[in-house]
């Protein structure tokens, strides 16, 4: 089995979207393996309120240190979005996907269309992306599609309902809540016709699933061919961050999740390289500047507008040559 997922040059079963869908997942650090060197995202964290809560989700404090979904160091409105997207693409020019991925879920936050569509007007070239817990995801498609987002994430931990009524407490949905086995049916029923509903819409889907010994560990490489019968086009297994009610239980090794990893990738194609982003995280993957000190991210926008002034010379001299 490859060790890193494939890149899309070496992919053929995207949705028929053309040319600008390929360069949009060239450019997604996510869903592209070589982009996650080249290009960066900024996370914009406008979505407080959840709707379901896991029960290894914690969202109430902030540490430097942390880097985990959920965390974020302030919720920002829509226009403080927008101007923190325009600060940070002037500055640092390889920023191509702008998403939205909590700190709660962004379905459930109308704060979420709102930014998109800010966004989407003023820099139309950039990628919009968004995460799920899936809940709403039927009803809200079209709202997403309005404001144009083109890549989707959605956590599905588990298609069986009742091993997912182990892992969500309860779910609140049009002003109801739902615990135990209601809850979960619910919750999986809407997650697989939302997945399907945007894939058909052509969206590019990525699957995020967490990996929990004892509880979902044997039912992933299902959750995975579920995955292939609905189109998605990658899927992330992630460890378990050990905290909240699944705090005792002890997250799997290395080696346990790549043997995960690997029976799934007959399936449906590993990410294997997600680092688990703060919820306000931007720059490329492996860097998040949100947590850097003000001189290293000064010398990285230095070297960035360098790069440019760069390309700029040698786009320059090549003219000249040919003409």
């Amino acid at each position: 089995m490859p060790e890193e997922n494939q890149s899309v040059d070496t992919i053929n079963n995207i949705p028929e979207s053309g040319e600008e869908l390929l360069r949009k997942i060239a450019e997604h650090p996510c869903y592209d393996k070589k982009a996650q060197h080249k290009y960066g995202r900024i996370h914009l964290a406008v979505a407080p309120k959840c709707n379901i809560q896991c029960n290894f989700c914690v969202r109430e404090f902030d540490c430097v240190n942390e880097s985990r979904p959920g965390v974020t160091s302030k919720v920002l409105t829509p226009d403080e979005a927008l101007e923190k997207t325009r600060q940070i693409v002037a500055d640092y020019p390889f920023i191509k996907v702008v998403g939205i991925a909590g700190p709660g879920d962004p379905l459930a936050n109308d704060a979420t269309f709102e930014t998109f569509e800010l966004i989407k007007n003023e820099f139309p070239e950039l990628t919009l992306c968004m995460s799920t817990n899936g809940l709403l995801l039927p009803e809200k498609l079209q709202d997403l599609i309005r404001v144009g987002v083109s890549t989707l994430t959605v956590t599905v931990n588990a298609i069986d309902p009742e091993i997912q009524a182990k892992i969500v407490d309860h779910i609140a949905y049009h002003g109801k809540v739902y615990r135990g086995l209601e809850g979960a049916k619910i919750q999986v029923k809407n997650q697989l016709e939302g997945i399907k509903a945007a894939v058909d819409a052509g969206l590019v889907v990525k699957v995020n699933t967490v990996l929990i010994p004892g509880i979902n560990d044997k039912h992933v490489i299902e959750i995975a061919r579920k995955l292939n019968e609905l189109g998605v086009y990658i899927m992330n297994v992630m460890p378990l961050i050990n905290q909240g009610a699944f705090a005792d239980i002890e997250p799997p090794t290395a080696e346990e999740r790549k043997a995960v990893q690997e029976a799934c990738e007959p399936y449906v194609m590993q990410m294997r390289h997600c680092r688990q982003c703060r919820a306000d995280a931007y720059g490329l993957l492996a860097q998040d500047m949100s947590q850097m000190s003000e001189e290293r991210r000064k010398l990285i926008k230095i070297q960035s507008k360098g790069d440019i002034e760069k390309a700029k010379e040698v786009l320059k001299t090549n003219g000249k040559k040919e003409s």
